[in-house]
């Protein structure tokens, strides 16, 4: 029955971006503010699909980010993203390049100034990312996503951050707001099943500007690892032990 459900969510989900992508696409052509509307509206209906389908519900805490600041977020599921999505008010992303040629998907992206970066060309393709963002920031600010592990994670799985969120935090001199997350306990990478629960989402507090790139990159994978290894084990899930203290 589980898995039945979870067809479904996944056939309404596709569909529904499909039609509200085409539907919306004159008005997100028109303004980045509709673009940012479509795009949000989309978020809510599928969050209703997961609720009355699948019995999963998605849940905030924290102090929502405003303003122009760095998110550093976990990343585990297509959820995650549209979580992210809905509740910033200018959601800005750093996403995979390939993400560009996605229908639909591609369009509402570039609308909104998220950075796109190619895997694989590191040095280059952080200065892109850079060069990118700061040229958005000038025409429409707002709140920088970043992945710092730079993909989907399964719940357990070890994966080192990358350079990319500390090397935004030292060149925009910004407050970066990590963010954890359990939402793949019930919506895995890769998994057919979309599980009954609460996907939460939590934004942690603020890590000001000024610190050396390295420690930066320390903190922040502590905070964001052992806080959503925190959730996830609400959620059921026993995460493996860690080195890292609570922050």
């Amino acid at each position: 029955m589980l898995l039945l459900r979870s067809i479904l969510f996944d056939f309404l989900m596709y569909l529904t971006l499909l039609v509200q992508g085409i539907l919306f696409a004159p008005l997100a052509i028109w303004s980045v503010n509709g673009a940012y509307w479509a795009m949000k509206a989309y978020c809510k209906t599928i969050f209703w699909y997961l609720r009355v389908i699948c019995g999963l519900k998605v849940e905030y805490r924290g102090e929502v980010p405003s303003g122009d600041v760095i998110v550093c977020a976990k990343h585990m599921s297509f959820l995650d993203v549209m979580m992210l999505m809905y509740i910033l008010p200018r959601a800005k992303f750093i996403m995979k390049r390939e993400l560009v040629f996605a229908p639909v998907i591609g369009l509402y992206a570039l609308r909104i100034g998220a950075a796109a970066v190619a895997r694989g060309k590191k040095g280059n393709a952080v200065k892109k990312m850079v060069s990118d963002l700061a040229e958005n920031q000038q025409k429409d600010a707002g709140q920088t996503v970043i992945y710092p592990q730079g993909t989907r994670v399964l719940p357990g799985a070890q994966k080192p951050y990358k350079v990319g969120a500390a090397v935004l935090y030292d060149r925009f001199g910004q407050v970066c707001i990590p963010a954890a997350t359990n939402t793949g306990v019930f919506w895995a990478r890769r998994s057919p099943y979309r599980k009954p629960g609460v996907a939460v989402m939590e934004f942690l507090p603020p890590i000001e500007p000024g610190k050396a790139i390295k420690d930066f990159l320390v903190e922040i994978e502590a905070v964001v690892e052992t806080n959503s290894n925190r959730l996830m084990q609400e959620a059921g899930y026993e995460a493996p032990s860690t080195n890292a203290e609570t922050l």
